[in-house]
Parts: structure tokens; C-alpha cells; sequence
């Protein structure tokens, strides 16, 4: 095998508690990660050196690739040089909120664990995503889950939302670093685990589930917040900010109703319909 191509999904959460900080820096969360068919393409192909090419620029800056950073991990882990040439073609908007980054980096060690016949197992492969980023151990599955600790206890979640969700990105990158430095942890008056272990109920899901970086973004950012209180003004039965920002999701009855409110964004914004409908599978 010469080249393997993926797609590297993205996620929304559904509810995001910081509930107290750690003593090794980090905050313990409590999040549910459910998954989207939005996704980056990417290539990887063996070759006499390491090369990275995309379209997105912000990627080209090697210091902040998350996939370069997973490769050298490989190579500290196994002692194999990893020659490959890789592109990604960048869909997922960067600093949204959506995973984008730590999805790329979990389909990239999968691919060269597969491409060079490296051998590791999940919980190998689950372990070196630990030193990339808290969310990215969901990537390497990427099934709703219930996420615990920094994010990287995970817990499936027999979850299928059955209705087409609209997502909106102004073209804000928000720094994770940036919203966890303002945030003030404290433990929510609910089980998120359990409400969304039961019936998808949209009057119980809005009247319980947050996300508290919402007030600490859209008083840094006004105009997420009005996408917020549009998406609810154009019908959605629930909305709310994915990660720390600076995209907003609205789960909508109907395709219909979810059409006329992407039609309202997509003019000045990204959008994307998460359509229930849609046979495409997620891998």
C-alpha cells in the first residue's frame, strides 16, 4: 500500500460544564462529543521525505499542525521514520469549536499506523492522543459519546438525533487557551449523562443543557450571540455553541425549516446542514 485517503469528521457538544480545575493545570469537563458528517480530505502517501501541503494557510504553519506534531509522536513512540506526503483539504472551519484540528490528528496517526504497518492497537493509538489535545481520543472512534476528566474518559452514548442540524460559523478563530483562562468552573445542576441517555426531549434539553463558555464568548464577541437568538427566531428547537466557539448549532424539526435558516446565514457565514437523511457513513 502506497497511499490511504480518509475523512476526518467533525463533532458538536451537546451541553459543555467546566466543573473545577486540576491541580496539573487542566479542568475536569463534563460534554457530550456528537459526531458530524462535515469533514476534512486528506491524503497521505509514502515518499523519500515528510511534506505537507493544504489549502489552508493557517495549516502551512507547521508549529501549530496538529497532524506534524501526531507523526513526530509516532516516530518518538516506534522508531520508525515516517517519510510521507500528506495534504488536507481544509473544510471544517479552523478555531470553531468543531474539533477540526484534533480530528486531523487522530486520522492521521490511524492512516500511518495503517500505511506503514505499524501494528499499534486502539488503546497504543488512544494513549498518544492524550498528548495531543483532550478531545482527540474521541476522534479515533467518533460515536456519540459522554466525556469525563479533560475529555478523554469516554462513555458511549446510545444518542441518534433524528433531525438535520444547521451549523454556523462566523469566521472567528477563538484560542481554546484564550476561553478556559476566563472561565469560572462550577458543577451543573444536572446529570448530563443521564438526560441525554433518555429520549431526545427538546423542552428538557433547552431548559437544562449549557455551555458555559457562552457568556464569557458572546461578551467578547456579540455578533455569536445573535447568530444564537437568530437560529432560535428562524424556528430551531435548540441551539447552542460548540466547544469554546465560534460556531453555533440549531437542531431543527424539520429540512424545510433547516433550509430557510441556512439560507438566512449562508450569505455572510459558513453553513453546513448535518442532515439525519443523509446515507453517508462516518468512519
Amino acid at each position: 500500500m502506497e497511499e490511504i485517503k480518509v475523512e476526518s469528521h467533525s463533532k458538536i457538544n451537546i451541553g459543555l460544564n467546566v466543573v473545577d480545575k486540576r491541580e496539573d493545570g487542566f479542568h475536569n469537563l463534563q460534554t457530550v462529543f456528537y459526531p458530524l458528517l462535515l469533514s476534512d480530505k486528506l491524503s497521505f502517501r509514502k515518499s523519500n521525505k515528510l511534506e505537507f501541503n493544504s489549502n489552508s494557510d493557517f495549516l502551512k504553519n507547521l508549529d501549530n499542525n496538529l497532524i506534524i506534531k501526531a507523526i513526530k509522536l509516532l516516530e518518538d513512540k516506534t522508531g520508525v521514520e515516517i517519510k510521507v506526503k500528506i495534504f488536507v483539504e481544509k473544510l471544517i472551519p479552523i478555531g470553531g469549536g468543531l474539533g477540526g484540528g484534533s480530528s486531523n490528528a487522530a486520522a492521521a496517526l490511524k492512516a500511518i499506523n495503517k500505511l506503514f504497518s505499524l501494528e499499534l492497537n486502539y488503546e497504543k493509538l488512544a494513549e498518544i492522543t492524550l498528548e495531543l489535545g483532550s478531545d482527540v481520543p474521541f476522534f479515533l472512534k467518533h460515536n456519540p459519546a459522554y466525556a469525563e476528566s479533560r475529555g478523554e474518559k469516554l462513555f458511549p452514548l446510545n444518542l441518534e438525533i433524528q433531525y438535520p442540524i444547521v451549523i454556523v460559523n462566523p469566521g472567528i478563530n477563538i484560542s481554546t487557551r484564550w476561553a478556559f483562562e476566563r472561565i469560572n468552573p462550577s458543577k451543573p445542576n444536572y446529570n448530563l449523562r443521564e438526560l441525554l441517555s433518555k429520549n431526545f426531549d427538546f423542552k428538557v434539553i433547552r431548559d437544562y443543557v449549557t455551555n458555559d463558555f457562552e457568556p464569557i464568548v458572546f461578551k467578547e464577541y456579540p455578533v455569536i450571540e445573535k447568530i444564537k437568538k437568530d437560529l432560535y427566531e428562524l424556528g430551531a428547537n435548540f441551539a447552542l455553541m460548540s466547544g469554546t466557539g465560534s460556531t453555533v448549532y440549531g437542531i431543527f424539526s424539520n429540512l424545510q425549516k433547516a433550509y430557510w435558516a441556512e439560507e438566512h446565514f449562508k450569505q455572510s457565514y459558513f453553513t453546513f446542514i448535518n442532515n439525519p437523511f443523509n446515507k453517508g457513513s462516518i468512519t
